[in-house]
Order: C-alpha cells, then sequence, then structure tokens
C-alpha cells in the first residue's frame, strides 16, 4: 500500500508550535518567572514542611498563564494576530487580560518575594517610584483603557503591525501593563482597600465596551493593513472586525466584573477571619 502524504497529528502540533517568528526575550521571560516562582514556593516550603504554601491549584494557574503568553507569542498563532485582526484582538486580550488575571491570581506577594534573589530587592527599590506612579490609582486605569485606544488607532496600527519593533513593543506594553493593573486591583491587603478596587474594575469597563461596540458596528473597515499584507484566511475584512470588536466588548468586560466577584469574595473572607478571631482576655482583677 503507498504510504500517507498526510501530516500525522504529531508533525502537525509540532509545525503549529514551533515559534512563526523566534523572539528569545518571550521565551526567556516565561522561563524566568517559571524559575522565580518555583523558587518561592521551595524555600517557603523549607521553612515550614509541615505546611504547603500553594497547593496543586495555584501552580496549575501560574502554569496555564505562562501557557497562553507562550502560545500567543512564541507559536504560529502569532503568525495569525500579524495577518488577521481577530486573531490579534485576541491575542491582547490573553495578554493584557486573561493571563495577567492568572498569573496574579497563582502569585501570592510572599510567594515571589521568597523566589527574589537577594540583588532583585535592590533593583525593586529603584524601580518603586516608578511603580507606585503607574499604579497610581488615577493613572492605573487611564494606562489599562488608554494603552488598548492607542494601538488600535488605525495610522499606529498600521505602522505597529509592518514594523517588527513596534510589534514586539506593542504586545510587551500589553502584557507589562496588564501584570500591573490586575496585581494591583487583585491582590489582597496592597496598596488599595476593596472598595476603591472595586470602583477601577468598574471604571474600565464602560470604554472598553465603546471601544468594542464602535469596532463591531463600523460601517467602514479601519484597518487596512491586513489587506496590503495578505490575510491568513479568506474572510471578509469587514467580519473580521466585527469579530475582533466581540472579543475586545465582551471577553474583556467580563473579565472586570469576574475580578469584581473575587474582590468581593475577598472581602468575605476578610470578614469572616474576623469573626473567628478570638477576642483577648480580659486580664482578672486581684
Amino acid at each position: 500500500m503507498p504510504e500517507s502524504t498526510e501530516p500525522s497529528i504529531l508533525a502537525t502540533a509540532l509545525h503549529w508550535l514551533a515559534p512563526w517568528e523566534f523572539e528569545p526575550l518571550w521565551g526567556l521571560a516565561c522561563l524566568a518567572a517559571l524559575g522565580l516562582y518555583w523558587r518561592g514556593a521551595r524555600h517557603l516550603r523549607a521553612l515550614d514542611p509541615d505546611v504547603s504554601p500553594l497547593g496543586w491549584l495555584r501552580p496549575a494557574t501560574f502554569l496555564i498563564g505562562l501557557t497562553l503568553i507562550y502560545v500567543v507569542s512564541q507559536t504560529r498563532y502569532d503568525y495569525l494576530a500579524q495577518y488577521m485582526f481577530f486573531p490579534h484582538r485576541a491575542q491582547h486580550l490573553v495578554l493584557h487580560h486573561a493571563a495577567p488575571f492568572l498569573l496574579v491570581l497563582a502569585a501570592p506577594p510572599r510567594v515571589l518575594a521568597a523566589g527574589l534573589p537577594a540583588w532583585a530587592s535592590s533593583a525593586h527599590r529603584l524601580a518603586r517610584p516608578l511603580l507606585d506612579l503607574l499604579q497610581h490609582p488615577l493613572i492605573a486605569p487611564l494606562l489599562f483603557v488608554g494603552l488598548i485606544y492607542f494601538w488600535l488607532i488605525p495610522s499606529v496600527h498600521f505602522d505597529a503591525m509592518l514594523s517588527r519593533h513596534l510589534y514586539q513593543l506593542m504586545n510587551w506594553s500589553m502584557l507589562l501593563d496588564g501584570l500591573l493593573f490586575w496585581w494591583l486591583v487583585l491582590t489582597p491587603h496592597g496598596r488599595l482597600g476593596p472598595g476603591k478596587r472595586i470602583l477601577l474594575l468598574l471604571v474600565v469597563i464602560p470604554p472598553q465596551i465603546l471601544l468594542g461596540a464602535y469596532l463591531t458596528f463600523s460601517p467602514t473597515v479601519l484597518f487596512d493593513v491586513y489587506e496590503v499584507c495578505g490575510r491568513a484566511w479568506p474572510l471578509a475584512p469587514l467580519v473580521d472586525q466585527q469579530i475582533g470588536g466581540l472579543i475586545t466588548w465582551i471577553p474583556a468586560t467580563m473579565m472586570s466584573v469576574i475580578g469584581t466577584l473575587i474582590v468581593l469574595r475577598q472581602l468575605r473572607r476578610g470578614d469572616q477571619a474576623t469573626d473567628h478571631t478570638p477576642s483577648p482576655t480580659r486580664p482578672q482583677a486581684h
């Protein structure tokens, strides 16, 4: 019998997992984050072997977040994101929303602090003023929504999709800003109380809805760069834009809703812990 010329499932999987444009910084960042997390968890376990600081759910969530980042940045999915609008919007949904969301939920501050080498503490102190500025309650939501709007200005988007350096800058800016914002609003006992964190989560919803609705219902094609470069699939440009608008609109908004529910759950847990804290005994008079 003649051998089949169709590619095997394994060959197809390897084809899609291979980098479209190899960018070692993405892979190194994922490996460094994984090593930091493992080192911190190992250090905490050594301090108290009888107490598991993470269980299994948090490491699994952290690994899923890193895997999502790698998939959208270093596999052939990145090809689709460069030659179709709606895969590009899904890529940014992962980099700016879903992956940072999962990483923050899975990474308690004490784990990361335990995993940092000694020199990183000094670097963190130097970078602290900048982090405080970027995570200021007035700056953080403006930056979070503003970056989405900025990279979707048609002229800016055109240049970013045609320049490899601008394209990487765009994707890194989305990931780093997502990490800063979700760390600010999802970390309990952080710099903001639960009320302010919920407010920030609610504030970023209307601008994302407006942008997503504008992309979805626009009667004209706004991003002609995909016509210049050629589309990966024979999909009508307006349909491609409409699907991208829905991705910008609905899942991104739902992430804020889920974040609000998580903050409310954290608040409830804090109240329950306070209720169950035994009151100090009053010393008896002699």
